[in-house]
């Protein structure tokens, strides 16, 4: 390194270094962590502070030497993070440098692996164009929808011709003679030795990466693995990495997420990871492709989850520096000068007709009409997943095709024409106990019903379960409260708030909750809406039955909900006794062999 300092004092001698007009390359930092790693790699020492920048320029600089470029590093207002303050350090930036023709976002950010990018801690993630993000997606600026994922309604700018020919360069050098990144990150600080803790590479068994659904408790402090653990069952299984891939530092080409909040939902990283290859995931780029087309170049230091991890942060500034400066060693000074400057170029992109400003006016105005930006819809989804994995409930839909395929047209409109059927319909907390022999068509006529209820708008919520001698998901009554939660949670946003809660005190799903639990979940949910129709079918073919029963007769006589309760099954002695002691005689209706003759094929 003294080396390079004595070649940095002789070109001060012939050059001012204090005139801004001489720096070609900008460096954004959102932290001191990854400003100090940047200065680390200056070739020499640093260039004296700055005589004048403009009036209104509040930012902090670092100015030095890098490969023959004259390069001036500006770090974020201590704790300010995000897109707004790097688009204002931005502005300023350009304002006091006006010569400034290309530009760099360099730092940290969390990993997003997947089985096909094995992402870990201290590698490095490249932006790199694909589709239409410019290598940079602005994760909160889209929107969801409903079986098609994530869809994006905005793309950013991507750098230069020039910055990506050096990328497409160093990548095929990389290729054939391997990096020697970290190498050089231990030379850096073999001389720095008060920083190797902060910055060298931490020991390979802090590098761990739980499942989705670990997530490590907010309101404790401590590390994780002290709190999460580190048993096996609770980690993402990966393969050792070769000697190969052991000896360079490991470098991911694609896209990188921006947005405006942190990224610190496993869910929702593995659902924008998979619908759009998002590699890491940051908070400033977005605020500077629009004011800097730059390449964004980020070390990963944790996996943008719940386990936060700070042992990385030093280490993975380091990477990120190295490789830009590997990047600007292929791209020749002379060449970078006669590049345009960015303030022209960005001017440039403002300067429009008025014609086009309304155009824009007009397209802006479209977009917000048919685009609701929310990327809280997103968690929202991922919740939603999650509580339904959580509650793990039988699929009814199966039987209820299956019946609606054995049925004839016309199947079941004696009943449906009905004088009790009507009542039933009509009349609040009403029941209905359908009746008969073995094969009379219970349930194609369950089917049919619950066929008619589907049609009839006046019908907001309806839950309906199958019992099934044949499945045994389908037999118990923690099968059915499980299935009709489910659908409800579904069905009623309104009435999702005690599932919510349910989750929370079992451990946010880390434990099952028991059948009474869910019991007391349906009550609630439903004593928040109006009315629910409810059609169990095949109550015969369950097992113990005599809670079964219990839990039918509270549901059916609860002052606290109103659900339209019908139900088919044998007039077996059991059900018999239990339903005779609290329904009325109008309230059973048997199925005669003459009425559903035409119901079975």
């Amino acid at each position: 390194m003294q080396t390079s300092t004595n070649h940095c004092k002789t070109s001060n001698h012939t050059k001012n270094m204090s005139d801004p007009a001489l720096y070609t390359v900008g460096w954004i930092c959102a932290i001191p962590t990854e400003s100090i790693a940047a200065s680390l790699f200056l070739d020499g020492e640093e260039h004296e502070r700055l005589t004048y920048v403009s009036t209104n320029d509040s930012n902090d600089y670092t100015l030095g030497e890098m490969a023959g470029h004259n390069v001036v590093i500006a770090v974020l207002p201590d704790g300010e993070y995000g897109q707004t303050s790097a688009t204002a350090v931005v502005k300023d930036m350009l304002s006091s440098f006006p010569n400034i023709r290309v530009g760099f976002m360099v730092g940290i950010a969390g990993g997003a692996p997947t089985s096909k990018n094995d992402i870990r801690l201290g590698d490095i993630v490249v932006s790199s164009p694909h589709d239409d993000t410019g290598g940079v997606l602005q994760y909160d600026y889209g929107k969801m929808i409903q079986g098609q994922g994530f869809l994006q309604t905005g793309f950013l700018n991507q750098p230069s011709t020039l910055v990506r020919t050096a990328v497409s360069g160093l990548k095929a050098q990389y290729k054939k003679k391997g990096n020697v990144i970290e190498t050089k990150i231990k030379t850096i600080l073999d001389e720095y030795t008060e920083l190797s803790e902060e910055f060298g590479r931490p020991d390979g068994d802090k590098d761990r990466l739980y499942k989705a659904d670990v997530v490590h408790p907010a309101e404790i402090e401590g590390t994780c693995g002290d709190i999460c653990g580190t048993q096996p069952e609770k980690l993402v299984e990966r393969r050792a990495r070769t000697l190969r891939e052991d000896k360079r530092t490991i470098i991911h080409y694609g896209t990188i997420a921006s947005g405006s909040w942190l990224m610190k939902d496993a869910h929702a990283r593995d659902l924008l990871a998979e619908e759009r290859g998002v590699l890491c995931f940051e908070m400033e780029a977005a605020g500077l492709i629009n004011h800097l087309p730059c390449l964004v170049v980020r070390g990963i230091c944790d996996y943008s989850d719940s386990h936060k991890n700070k042992d990385w942060q030093g280490y993975a500034a380091m990477a990120a520096a190295a490789y830009v400066k590997d990047l600007l060693t292929r791209m020749v000074p002379s060449r970078v000068e006669a590049e345009a400057k960015l303030k022209e170029v960005i001017d440039s992109d403002l300067v429009l007709t008025r014609s086009q400003v309304s155009q824009k006016v007009d397209a802006i105005g479209t977009t917000t009409q048919k685009v609701h930006v929310d990327v809280g819809e997103l968690r929202m989804q991922e919740h939603r997943s999650r509580m339904i994995k959580w509650l793990s409930p039988s699929d009814p839909s199966t039987n209820y095709n299956k019946a609606l395929e054995q049925r004839q047209e016309g199947t079941g409109l004696w009943f449906i024409h009905g004088d009790a059927f009507k009542q039933w319909k009509q009349h609040s907390n009403s029941f209905l106990w359908l009746h008969g022999i073995p094969g009379c068509g219970k349930t194609v006529l369950s089917s049919t019903i619950i066929e008619h209820l589907k049609l009839d708008t006046t019908c907001e919520v309806l839950l309906y379960f199958y019992f099934d001698f044949n499945d045994t998901s389908k037999q118990t009554l923690d099968n059915v409260l499980r299935s009709l939660i489910k659908q409800l949670y579904q069905q009623q946003p309104d009435a999702r708030q005690s599932l919510d809660q349910s989750w929370n005190a079992h451990g946010e799903g880390s434990q099952q909750p028991s059948t009474s639990s869910l019991q007391s979940v349906l009550q609630a949910m439903l004593s928040m809406i109006d009315k629910a129709y409810i059609v169990l079918d095949a109550l015969d073919e369950s097992k113990s039955r005599g809670d079964l029963l219990v839990w039918l007769k509270t549901l059916a006589t609860s002052k606290f909900t109103a659900c339209q309760l019908l139900v088919t099954a044998r007039r077996e002695e059991d059900i018999e006794s239990a339903l005779q002691t609290w329904i009325h005689p109008e309230d059973r209706i048997a199925i005669q062999q003459s009425d559903v003759d035409v119901d079975i094929e």
